[in-house]
């Protein structure tokens, strides 16, 4: 598999990560043996290390940067740490959702028992309702929202749009397993619908002003051409 290079120079790599692709193997991982890492995606591509500089789920899409040497991750990880970065990612969520919402609420750490601040900005772009029965209704409704993570919390805008009654579509954690199987049974979709789609950012070492986008998976250019929705910008 080759990854799609987004943006690249001296100093970082960005690429568009596809669906059920972890960025590195946790130790002792048990899929290990049986695929590929992110990191070793890359190492096979380019024959040479990279460094996150920041993460993705297994199953988010979208933009990833990667440093090229260690000593420039701290400069990259600073933008993240002083919300000097901006954020944008889509989602498409069970419901009609608030036309504009700030979720505002602890996430529990990756220890699992100190909750961290957390904070989100969801605007809903579109919306439809289908005449496909999902228990307990005739129907279904569901949304596409646009969300900007202030804060870098694990499974923040899973968990956060769950806290609002609207989950993602394909969550299998946090989300709704009825329409998750409607969505596989009916289209055949069966990946989370939550793409990491831009960064925009001042490049810290040349101090150029970056939007770098991240093309959707083929799931979800079928799911907006489906439901006769406009690509998002």
């Amino acid at each position: 598999m080759n990854l799609t290079i987004i943006y690249e120079d001296d100093y970082i790599i960005c690429i568009n990560k596809p669906n059920n692709i972890v960025v590195h193997h946790a130790h002792h991982s048990r899929f290990v043996a049986d695929e590929d890492s992110l990191l070793q995606l890359l190492y096979k591509q380019f024959e040479k290390k990279f460094y996150p500089i920041h993460r993705l789920d297994r199953r988010t899409s979208g933009i990833i940067l990667l440093a090229k040497k260690t000593k420039y991750v701290s400069k990259f990880q600073t933008l993240f740490t002083e919300n000097n970065i901006q954020k944008t990612y889509f989602g498409v969520v069970r419901g009609h959702a608030p036309t504009i919402k700030i979720i505002d609420s602890p996430v529990k750490g990756k220890d699992g028992k100190v909750y961290k601040d957390a904070e989100t900005h969801l605007h809903t772009k579109n919306n439809i309702v289908l005449d496909i029965p999902v228990k307990p209704y005739d129907s279904s409704r569901y949304s596409l929202v646009e969300l900007h993570p202030k804060t870098g919390r694990l499974h923040q805008l899973r968990i956060h749009t769950l806290k609002i009654s609207h989950p993602l579509i394909g969550d299998t954690k946090y989300g709704d397993k009825n329409h998750n199987v409607m969505f596989a049974e009916n289209f055949n979709w069966s990946n989370l619908f939550l793409h990491a789609h831009s960064l925009k950012f001042k490049h810290p070492f040349s101090n150029e002003e970056l939007h770098l986008i991240a093309n959707f998976p083929s799931d979800w250019i079928s799911l907006l051409e489906k439901f006769n929705w406009k690509t998002p910008l």
